[in-house]
């Protein structure tokens, strides 16, 4: 055969190849046998491996992944991954449809889909081609899961469509199927291994996978539920998501457009039991607004759209015996009650252990050794107990008493006026504190080290290797390499990442030292008030209490913190590694010019970016918003501003200001 019809055989047989996954997997209507798919799959292999010039990462034969072993790059969202809120009973689902009513003066369609339990993957194509695959991790940046990503069935390499946006990004759910996770489980247990806990765990373990072959062989799926471009076909939810069914994706059969709320509750009635017999498990429903233009003019909070809530069903109850109840020490020093319990099967999962939160749900439910307890999953997903059959208690049963010692340190508790949990003060000595410490300071959102986890966490501390966080900085190769677990190469990455920590910027350095009730926005605040770190060490709770956001209970634990000496010769080492303990470009003081305003950005600019600009907005007190609505104060108007925000601010009178009286109102000119 020629090269031009090698060629093109073999874009036929990609083609080919491509439909029948489609319709074997897509649609479950395959056309053709396991055999002749395995020939027609094998021809391709052939020819690929014989003219290698025209192999391509999109090709059918690539889903089977390879065995190259790397660890995986974080890659930031184009559109965040917010969290909906969620909602139990039917008053609330109500209230919710209040709300968006009385926003939107429209009638209004909800669309209603089934909530499927699995990890949630934002998947990127580019003129057709599969690009990218990012886990949501912390809704702003996420793994690049990528070639794992491929080896899914159900999920298009190439779209062959006209009208196919030149880039869009689609949503979804990765699930594993019940069948396989029963499959699976059987062969680690007849193998020794611990068996998942249920299909959700083990479908996000196998995304995490660093081979994609094993990837490849647990026959995950993936269901599709939103997609989003700046070239949408459609200016509705509903018609998006049957566009991406047309363009080869798996989107639920379930999913139904309600005129209103009474027809969302129909469905929700519905499948409370239908979804029992769907193959992947389900918690509940999801009903999202099905008008883009009603969803921007909802806009969203700071961590869920407004446009959307889940409602989730009535969690199982189980009733199991109460064996035993542990006491636990948080990062914090907070003490946790946790109850150890007779194995009982609940929501698909064997559950031996439940949260008590605190010594007050200890108390209220007058809970007592062998009683025979009420355990349900709240959200279907954190296992507690929730009630007490004391027609079964034995009258000389010992009652749980909460303890008044760290049971790690020995320390007596202290309980804060206004808290409910109770804590150990010898935050320096109290072993699961320091671990808690280190492992807050090596996190991603912190100082980001990578290759210690918490098994090496406290494998080091163990050792004796670590006692604090500057201790890590002192760490030697010749003091890894032996250790369980580790090797030259573990070793050395993790020294590698440890050096590479010295360039984080102060504000989160700050974040890092784990000082209580000091988050990660807060740390910024502080990081653009007081420059350097002396500046904070010598601050007074007056002059803390003076910054916006900083309360007094923040401000005491701030001074507390500084008023320590081991804390000051933490500090002292960990200056001398040379981490940054001041701010080099970093914001500065915040202004107020924009107090209580909040900003729509639209257009171009010449002087900042976009994201530039949203930051100057926070620095000055105001809020960003990304849609107009009756809220917004006013809109920073640049070159080409879309048309719907130009309308809707005309509507609604929202002031518009252009890029240099924007930058004179807050100073900058």
């Amino acid at each position: 055969m020629k090269k031009s019809e090698v060629k093109e055989r073999i874009d036929i047989l990609r083609k080919e190849i491509a439909e029948h996954n489609n319709r074997y997997y897509v649609l479950s209507q395959p056309s053709v046998s396991d055999f002749e798919y395995d020939i027609l799959l094998n021809e391709l292999d052939t020819l690929e491996k014989k003219f290698p010039e025209f192999m391509s990462e999109n090709s059918p034969t690539r889903r089977v992944g390879s065995d190259i072993n790397r660890e995986f790059e974080q890659v930031e969202h184009t559109y965040p991954m917010l969290s909906l809120g969620n909602t139990y009973n039917e008053e609330e689902l109500r209230d919710f449809d209040s709300r968006v009513r009385k926003t939107i003066s429209q009638s209004i369609e909800y669309v209603c889909e089934s909530k499927f339990d699995g990890a949630s993957i934002s998947i990127t194509y580019k003129n057709g081609s599969l690009f990218r695959a990012v886990t949501r991790g912390d809704g702003n940046k996420g793994d690049d899961v990528t070639l794992n990503v491929k080896t899914i069935k159900n999920i298009p390499l190439k779209i062959e469509k006209k009208t196919l946006p030149a880039e869009f990004v689609i949503r979804g759910e990765i699930l594993m199927p019940r069948a396989v996770f029963n499959r699976l489980n059987e062969e680690r247990i007849k193998s020794d291994i611990v068996p998942f806990a249920n299909p959700r765990n083990a479908a996000a373990g196998t995304l995490k996978l660093l081979d994609p072959r094993i990837v490849a062989s647990r026959s995950l799926v993936c269901m599709v539920y939103f997609l989003l471009s700046e070239e949408l076909p459609y200016d509705n939810h509903y018609d998006n998501l049957k566009a991406a069914s047309d363009w080869g994706f798996s989107v639920p059969e379930s999913i139904t457009l309600c005129r209103n709320i009474e027809e969302v509750f129909q469905f929700i009635s519905y499948w409370e039991s239908g979804r029992k017999n769907l193959p992947y498990d389900t918690d509940g429903v999801v009903i999202k607004v099905n008008s883009l233009r009603q969803q921007q003019e909802l806009g969203f909070t700071s961590k869920s759209p407004r446009w959307a809530i889940a409602y989730k069903y009535k969690a199982e109850k189980a009733t199991t015996r109460l064996l035993s109840v542990v006491f636990q020490v948080g990062r914090t020093g907070a003490i946790t009650p946790v109850a150890n319990l007779e194995p009982v099967l609940l929501s698909g999962s064997t559950v031996k252990r439940a949260t008590l939160h605190n010594e007050d749900q200890i108390s209220l439910l007058d809970l007592h050794l062998n009683d025979l307890v009420y355990v349900e999953k709240g959200g279907e997903i954190i296992p507690k107990i929730v009630g007490v059959d004391h027609s079964f208690r034995n009258e000389n049963s010992r009652k749980i008493v909460f303890i008044s010692n760290c049971p790690e340190c020995g320390t007596e508790l202290i309980k804060n006026e206004g808290e409910a949990n109770h804590f150990c003060p010898n935050y320096l000595h109290c072993p699961p504190q320091i671990k808690g410490r280190i492992e807050h300071f090596i996190s991603r959102k912190a100082m980001n080290i990578d290759g210690l986890g918490e098994e090496t966490v406290d494998l080091l501390f163990n050792k004796n290797l670590i006692k604090n966080i500057s201790d890590l900085y002192d760490l030697r190769l010749e003091q890894l390499v032996p250790l369980e677990r580790l090797g030259e190469k573990s070793a050395a990455n993790i020294l590698k990442s440890i050096r590479k920590s010295i360039d984080t910027p102060y504000s989160r350095v700050l974040f890092a030292l784990g000082i209580r009730h000091v988050g990660e926005t807060v740390a910024k605040t502080i990081a653009a008030r007081f420059r350097t770190i002396d500046e904070l060490i010598n601050a007074d709770v007056e002059q803390l209490t003076g910054v916006n956001e900083i309360g007094p209970k923040i401000a005491a634990s701030i001074v507390a913190y500084f008023s320590d000496a081991d804390n000051i010769e933490m500090i002292k080492r960990l200056k001398a590694t040379g981490l940054k303990f001041i701010n080099e470009g970093e914001p500065g003081p915040a202004g107020s010019s924009l107090n209580g305003k909040v900003i729509v950005i639209s257009g171009t600019f010449l002087e900042h970016s976009r994201d530039e600009y949203k930051e100057l907005i926070e620095r000055n007190g105001g809020k960003n918003s990304a849609s107009v609505s009756g809220n917004t104060s006013l809109i920073l108007a640049g070159e080409n501003m879309g048309q719907s925000k130009k309308m809707k601010a005309d509507e609604l009178g929202i002031p518009m200001i252009s890029e240099s009286d924007f930058l004179e109102l807050i100073g900058e000119v």
